[in-house]
């Protein structure tokens, strides 16, 4: 069985306007590098320029570091918490104002389908701003009988997966608590953080309060190595946070690291199979495999693995891999050309482990950077594609017997971002809930988020909180 031939249902384009070129936004200006270098940015889905976009380097970073310093010494940190709140709050409406030009920027820029774009990152990064302008002028009552103070200058450093997203669980907060921001997004996604600059320029915010530098990991490192830099908040790879860890022992800076993931989504023998499926779908294919929280581990208790399986792959013959801006595709493009060859590796790695792999049949565009849903399984529990973090649409499926030994497998990793439990007995769920090591799990549903919610891990997947009440703290010294 195939899925169903839709006709094109493409997303237009002729509302959006991305400049040929862009400069850096710093202290409320567009100002030339002083590297006097660019670089281009790509659309993984066909392989063609989408913009050139300035490359920061420590000049550039020292300028909106002091910039920065100057709007939290003499602005921000002066103004009152609910006048804070009033240019949250401008940032959000006027986001979503123009939500459907960020959806499909970002979708052209990071592969994703549009369906995505529109209906989650948008929604939820807009929330985001929404929910924290709430806070700004009610911190004494979230931290009661406490002396609360701003940190400084936050310095961020955002990934690919979700740029608009991160972004928005970055600034949102260190505003709400007083901060001023400078903010690198991923070289390989930069046009929505950069067209957030021109809203929160459009929102009158004070200039200086935040600024946004783009380019390599060398931007991102003189944001890191900077003096004047307060605090470090950094979502990426856990390889890039241990240099952050560092380079940062030592100093007084504060620092929130969300790191790497693999995740484990366990299907216990009672769970509604049919939910199940598509909660796994959802947990890794839908999304490329691109979250950090991906569900790419699966665990299918004994009694039911070959109904799971054979539902699995019947949901995967249906799934439409191709043009991001096509609201029927189901799994966009690869990111860049980097990520796809990292996947392929990992590929080849479980054919030379004697693994079993199944790919659904579905045909990839000639141009571009795509991956079709991939299942391995046979895998031993010291296989690298059960151990590392592969980023891409590929699914390790191993079996289990007892709940015993799903907790022991599912702990088995360096990592402990996220889990999913699929049961009908609640008592399993919180059973289980107390002893996976992970920072988030979800019961029954899979990859659901709120701003209210609390995100992050254990272990090499970092450390501190972001959204919620517990996302503040990072943002505040408290006495």
């Amino acid at each position: 069985m195939k899925g169903w031939d839709y006709s094109p249902a493409l997303e237009s384009t002729s509302h959006v306007e991305i400049k040929k070129r862009y400069e850096l936004y710093i202290n409320g200006e567009w100002v030339k590098p002083a590297s006097k270098k660019y670089f281009k940015t790509i659309n993984p889905a066909n392989e063609e320029v989408l913009a050139e976009v300035a490359h920061a380097n420590e000049k550039d970073v020292d300028k909106a570091v002091k910039a920065a310093r100057k709007a939290y010494d003499e602005v921000w940190s002066k103004i009152s918490p609910a006048e804070r709140a009033k240019y949250i709050f401008r940032i959000a409406r006027l986001m979503q104002e123009r939500s459907r030009e960020f959806a499909v920027v970002e979708s052209l820029d990071a592969g994703k389908t549009i369906r995505e774009s529109r209906d989650v990152d948008v929604p939820l990064a807009c929330n985001h701003f929404f929910y924290h302008a709430g806070w700004a002028d009610k911190l004494e009552f979230a931290f009661p009988n406490r002396k609360i103070e701003s940190i400084g200058v936050a310095g961020q450093i955002i990934p690919w997966n979700f740029p608009l997203l991160m972004a928005a669980w970055k600034i949102a907060p260190a505003l709400a608590t007083g901060n001023t921001v400078v903010l690198k997004p991923a070289e390989t996604t930069p046009l929505t953080a950069l067209k957030l600059a021109e809203i929160i320029h459009d929102s009158g915010l004070p200039p200086g309060v935040v600024n946004i530098v783009t380019g390599y990991g060398d931007t991102g490192a003189a944001i890191v190595n900077h003096k004047d830099v307060d605090k470090i908040a950094f979502t990426g790879s856990t390889g890039v946070g241990k240099i952050i860890q560092k380079a940062i022992a030592g100093t007084n800076k504060k620092a929130t690291l969300e790191l790497g993931g693999k995740s484990a989504n366990i299907i216990m023998d009672d769970a509604p199979i049919d939910q199940a499926v598509e909660g796994v779908i959802n947990g890794i294919f839908f999304n490329q495999g691109h979250v950090c929280c991906a569900g790419s581990r699966l665990f299918i208790q004994e009694g039911v693995v070959d109904t799971v399986i054979e539902k699995l792959k019947h949901r995967m013959k249906s799934l439409i891999v191709g043009n991001p801006l096509d609201k029927n595709t189901d799994i966009g493009a690869i990111n860049s050309k980097e990520q796809l060859d990292i996947i392929n590796g990992y590929l080849k790695i479980g054919e030379k482990e004697g693994a079993e792999m199944y790919q659904s049949p579905c045909d990839l565009p000639s141009s571009g950077y795509y991956c079709p849903p991939t299942l391995v399984m046979n895998l031993a529990q010291s296989s690298r594609l059960v151990q590392e973090e592969i980023f891409g649409p590929v699914l390790a499926i191993q079996t289990f017997r007892t709940i015993d030994e799903v907790i022991q497998k599912a702990n088995n990793t360096p990592y402990g971002l996220a889990a999913g439990v699929w049961t009908d007995k609640g008592s399993r769920i919180f059973n289980l809930t107390t002893k996976l090591r992970a920072g988030v799990i979800w019961a029954n549903t899979y990859n659901k988020f709120d701003p209210t919610s609390p995100f992050g891990g254990y272990k090499e997947s970092g450390f501190g909180r972001e959204g919620g009440l517990h996302g503040l703290e990072g943002y505040l010294k408290m006495n």
